[in-house]
């Protein structure tokens, strides 16, 4: 747990942990961890609900509820765009620019042209309204290869968004495996788990993405919150400057 409030609390998620189960074979979840430990409290406060998501591979900051009428305020307020939220995102390559906003919708891919994974986006004009900014927080070389420390703040909420907006971009997140140098890469990952191949090839076992600050109304006032980079993603930059915070400040 990173901090907490009256009616909610906001945890840092380990990069491969699902943040709500999604299917019924009982891998461990974030929210079956919770209930567990906050146990005694939901009893007498009655409710845990989860106001930002994170992908499995994603890692940081969580936002959750602890009573109904405080996830009804985050709810609507995220709807609003009321939530800022920051994130760490290492690429591969230099980008030219330091700030740089993507604005390009976005559409599930299979809808406009064949793919071999379903739940993969790209950029289309047919697709739904997807803004991001983007600035370079850090360039350096990692086992001979360009990289760049990027904090992103999505100003929309699409499946992938800042994933997809890297790498249309020309940036992609280093260990994605579907929106990295090959989709291929995440097919052979479902078939045959991490390999030395895919190691080579990724260098991260996971998308080196990591949700660092958010920004709220608690119902008290404005609260920031911040943490820093995930070991994992550290150990490839290390040295690299904290997060800044949700409103791209500092």
């Amino acid at each position: 747990m990173v901090t907490e409030g009256a009616d909610w609390i906001a945890v840092d998620k380990p990069a491969g942990l699902l943040t709500h189960p999604t299917r019924p074979d009982g891998a461990p979840t974030l929210w079956d961890g919770l209930r567990a430990l906050l146990a005694y409290e939901l009893a007498n406060r009655g409710q845990l609900s989860i106001i930002t998501r994170l992908d499995r591979e994603t890692s940081g900051l969580v936002l959750l509820a602890l009573s109904s009428e405080r996830a009804r305020a985050l709810g609507l307020a995220m709807q609003r765009g009321g939530i800022a939220k920051e994130y760490l995102a290492i690429v591969s390559g230099t980008p030219d620019w330091d700030d740089k906003t993507v604005d390009a919708p976005i559409v599930r891919q299979g809808e406009v042209r064949a793919s071999k994974i379903w739940l993969k986006r790209c950029v289309d004009e047919r697709g739904a309204d997807a803004r991001t900014e983007f600035r370079v927080a850090q360039r350096f070389v990692c086992r001979g290869r360009p990289m760049t420390l990027v904090r992103a703040r999505p100003l929309t909420g699409r499946t992938h968004q800042i994933r997809v907006h890297l790498a249309h971009a020309g940036f992609p997140v280093v260990g994605d495996k579907i929106y990295g140098p090959r989709e291929e890469a995440y097919l052979e990952f479902i078939e045959t788990g991490w390999t030395p191949k895919l190691a080579r090839e990724l260098i991260l076992p996971r998308h080196a993405l990591h949700a660092c600050a958010l920004g709220f109304d608690d119902g008290r006032g404005r609260r920031e919150i911040s943490i820093g980079l995930a070991p994992d993603m550290e150990a490839l930059c290390p040295g690299a400057r904290p997060c800044g915070g949700a409103s791209f400040g500092g």
